[in-house]
């Protein structure tokens, strides 16, 4: 299987060394992997260590091979209405062969943590989440594929973790999956949430619906952050998405590789 989310220390919250990660995915038997580390741009300076350092990213991936597997490099870009520009800049700065865009912050808070809780039921959380995600995706157009749409549902401020089940917003989903799919983006199965909020980010009935709206680009992702999960789930993900589409998608050079399953 493919593993297309994967941190290492190169990412400000990495754990594990390329090396590591690397060794991990030859151990799960994955067939190709990518490097996706954070470019994420926040308001509070203090927070901008966020950004990879170009020099390092090049220093640990350039040289980096295996007999066993495919290895590309990426990066995970987080989307801000306000960082059309910034994305372009980035895009432009190496020859990557994939970029995920994903959403972090709304309105200058992370989702992740409390503040951004306070004075919201969890349904104006995950709404507002939505919304700002929609904007998102209208706006920008250098990244190839959309990561884990319900990311919100695995933050550790989350009062109650669940899954966010497509029908509770299917307007503002909607909205998100026929964007992406007129612009040929493409949906990740982001694997993390398994056991976190009980269920992939986002679910099958997300996928369902982006073919439906004509989607066609899909990849797996573990958003390992250490060696003990890369590939974690991405056998049962490729059943999902086996079920559905009939494939799944890796890059090279940005663009999509379709394999058959």
């Amino acid at each position: 299987m493919f593993d297309f989310h994967i941190h290492s220390t190169i990412s400000f919250d990495g754990h594990d060394s390329p090396e590591e990660m690397l060794a991990a995915a030859e151990a799960a038997g994955l067939r190709e992997i990518c490097f996706t580390d954070h470019r994420d741009y926040a308001a509070n300076t203090e927070q901008q260590t966020m950004l990879f350092d170009w020099q390092r990213y090049g220093q640990a991936y350039d040289c980096l091979e295996s007999p066993k597997l495919k290895i590309r490099r990426g990066m995970e870009f987080g989307l801000k209405p306000d960082n059309v520009h910034v994305l372009e800049q980035d895009a432009a700065m190496r020859d990557f062969d994939f970029i995920l865009g994903s959403v972090h912050f709304v309105e200058e808070q992370d989702v992740y943590f409390e503040p951004y809780w306070e004075g919201k039921t969890i349904f104006e959380a995950e709404r507002r989440f939505l919304e700002e995600t929609l904007r998102c995706v209208q706006v920008h157009k250098d990244y190839d594929v959309l990561a884990h749409l319900t990311f919100l549902s695995k933050a550790r401020a989350h009062p109650l973790p669940q899954p966010i089940p497509y029908y509770r917003h299917r307007e503002v989903a909607d909205e998100i999956l026929r964007t992406l799919a007129q612009k040929g983006k493409g949906l990740e199965m982001n694997t993390s949430g398994v056991d976190r909020c009980g269920d992939f980010l986002p679910g099958a009935d997300y996928f369902r619906r982006f073919k439906e709206l004509g989607g066609e680009i899909v990849t797996i992702g573990s958003d390992a952050h250490t060696a003990a999960r890369v590939g974690q789930h991405t056998s049962k993900a490729g059943e999902l998405l086996g079920a559905i589409f009939g494939y799944v998608c890796t890059f090279a050079g940005r663009q999509p590789i379709f394999h058959k399953l």
